[in-house]
């Protein structure tokens, strides 16, 4: 049948028989069919390697470069190490000594996705937003640092001596208690923080006592720009998995398809009843406790308070107790935070983001007129504390000597 084929190929396929004609098509149907294969399969090989490589290109950076910081890089071997300090979701946080000035200085080490791709898009936004905020309440970003071969990157940032959790901490365990003074100068000073990263149109994402700083002249300091990006006017669907839970806004936890600034704010009244307290607010275990825990204290939402509430996803698929607002005010009394206090920490909490108390707002509140007044940074550490227990009396500057076991 072979020599028949080649014969008809030479001569012409008029010579070959029906039946060798018909064969003779099916070989080269066959040959045809594996041809276009290969083609096929070669076309998507050749598609997979262009759209890895330009993946690749677009993801493996080790920041934004036009930024100068990029141009003047600093040797990481020109800090001396002191010690570790945090590690957060994006990176390693350091205590070390610049070499050349003495000073003290927090170096953030910058997590890779791997060696190929270099540095995650969450560490670059947080590199580009930290050196471009500059603010005296937002922790001051001075540069880049970078190992020998250039593969591990540090941001050089400004030494902060305590993390406001751990103050309160501290706070808990000298059974003292903020005054309305000391209230007002962090929040006041937190406001101020949160307006500034509004205006510039960025949103923080995951503000909580931990990333807010605390300096030894009463300065506060926002930190940590891990879940920080820049965002878009109307809202739009951003990542649904930010902000810690304690502070985690309502719309985050039900999956809203939209959402903006209002979730800080949020985060900012979660820290209010905080401060007086030295108790969080509502501390949820997981996204169904702590919108549990956020009805009990609010009353159970609904379409009134919060046009659109019956449409957010979670809402569809789950049955939530009813509560009857007012917990929250039994739960913090007048002794504790005055009604025109009170009212602003509402504002804060409101359902409806669109309603919610935004930060330039908050800092022409009248509980901020309202005597005692805040109190002067510098005066911070100095000013008598309350007494967590009735009957005891605490002495000026005794706060700041219990203090030194932050460090």
């Amino acid at each position: 049948m072979k020599s028949e084929v080649s014969q008809a190929l030479q001569n012409g396929a008029s010579s070959l028989p029906r039946k060798s004609r018909r064969q003779e098509k099916s070989v080269l149907k066959k040959i045809a069919k594996h041809q276009r294969k290969g083609n096929l399969r070669r076309n998507l090989n050749n598609l997979k390697q262009n759209s890895l490589r330009k993946y690749k290109e677009e993801r493996t950076d080790a920041g934004p470069p036009s930024h100068p910081a990029f141009q003047d890089c600093r040797s990481v071997e020109e800090f001396q190490y002191l010690n570790r300090i945090d590690e957060g979701a994006f990176g390693v946080v350091h205590r070390a000594r610049d070499r050349l000035t003495g000073e003290e200085v927090a170096l953030k080490q910058l997590k890779k996705i791997n060696q190929m791709e270099g540095l995650s898009i969450a560490a670059r936004r947080e590199l580009e937003i930290l050196l471009n905020m500059k603010h005296v309440n937002v922790v001051t970003g001075w540069g880049i640092a970078v190992n020998s071969l250039g593969e591990e990157v540090f941001i050089i940032m400004e030494y902060v001596d305590y993390d406001l959790k751990s103050f309160l901490e501290t706070m808990q365990v000298n059974r003292q208690m903020f005054t309305t003074e000391h209230v007002k100068c962090l929040i006041t000073q937190l406001l101020r923080a949160v307006q500034h990263l509004h205006d510039h149109l960025v949103m923080h994402r995951d503000i909580k006592t931990n990333n807010v700083l605390l300096s030894r002249n009463g300065i506060l300091k926002v930190a940590d720009f891990g879940m920080a990006r820049a965002y878009e006017s109307p809202p739009r669907q951003y990542t649904p998995g930010v902000v810690t839970l304690w502070y985690r806004a309502p719309e985050i936890l039900l999956l809203s398809r939209e959402y903006s600034t209002p979730v800080d704010m949020w985060s900012v009244g979660c820290i209010l009843p905080e401060l007086l307290t030295l108790q969080p607010l509502f501390p949820g275990k997981t996204e169904v406790e702590q919108l549990d825990k956020i009805f009990k204290e609010l009353g159970t939402p609904s379409e009134a308070i919060w046009p659109g509430f019956n449409s957010l996803p979670i809402v569809q698929h789950l049955i939530f107790n009813s509560y009857a607002p007012g917990g929250l005010r039994k739960k913090i009394g007048r002794d504790t935070l005055s009604d025109c206090g009170f009212c602003l920490l509402q504002g804060l909490l409101t359902y409806n983001p669109l309603s919610r108390t935004t930060a330039a707002d908050a800092l022409e509140h009248e509980y901020f007129k309202e005597e005692p007044v805040a109190i002067e940074p510098s005066m911070f550490l100095t000013w008598p504390a309350r007494c967590a227990e009735p009957g005891e009396a605490l002495t000026s500057g005794s706060h700041q000597c219990q203090l030194e076991s932050v460090d």
